[in-house]
């Protein structure tokens, strides 16, 4: 990679970094792209070399903290992953993911409000950063090591998101209806009954 590319690398970071620091902490509503720009010590016109608005900057936030998330729980899992039957592998997987939200609550909040399906979908197929994992690569991965092949994987995929998202939100942050430790037998039981469903083990 060559200065130029370098130079534009970072300052694409620094925008998303910033970004990030003002709707975490003053709010997407009260974030403006002069804010942005400003603390970010670039150019207005800067920034629309690599967001076309507020609203670009922010759904490739949401991409872009997922993927961060998908991949500090692969690292953590390691190999230990590949050697899990399908369904504890998917379970495995949400069970990191849902302990670093824990740990990063700011995170929950800026990701449970803002990430839609669209945006996940964007997520999987197009990372905005080398450093971000590719989810298709690994979901489809995942997709060839089930035994018994899904029906509608993509509906699964959003159901699961759709559970967790809500569920974990309110019991992480709020405590409702339960902590997120009581909540979790709970919620990893419901996943599996969605697996199996699409699996075709439950009519």
């Amino acid at each position: 990679m060559g200065k130029v590319d370098i130079n534009k690398k970072h300052k694409e970071s620094s925008l998303l970094k910033t970004a990030f620091e003002f709707f975490t902490t003053k709010g997407f509503s009260k974030t403006s792209i002069t804010d942005i720009v400003e603390k970010a010590g670039v150019a207005k016109g800067t920034f629309y070399l690599y967001f076309k608005d507020k609203y670009d900057i922010r759904n490739k936030l949401v991409s872009h903290k997922s993927s961060q998330l998908f991949k500090n729980a692969i690292n953590d899992l390691g190999d230990k992953l590949n050697e899990l039957p399908f369904e504890e592998r998917i379970i495995s997987l949400i069970d990191n993911i849902i302990n670093q939200l824990n740990n990063n609550q700011s995170l929950l909040t800026f990701i449970s409000k803002n990430l839609s399906w669209g945006i996940f979908k964007n997520a999987i197929t197009t990372p905005i950063s080398d450093d971000d994992v590719d989810f298709a690569e690994i979901y489809q991965k995942m997709l060839e090591d089930a035994p018994n092949g899904l029906r509608d994987p993509e509906i699964m995929l959003f159901m699961i998101i759709e559970l967790v998202s809500s569920t974990c939100y309110s019991a992480i942050l709020y405590k409702e209806p339960c902590t997120i430790a009581e909540l979790k037998p709970y919620l990893y039981e419901s996943i599996r009954l969605i697996i199996a469903q699409h699996e075709g083990k439950r009519k």
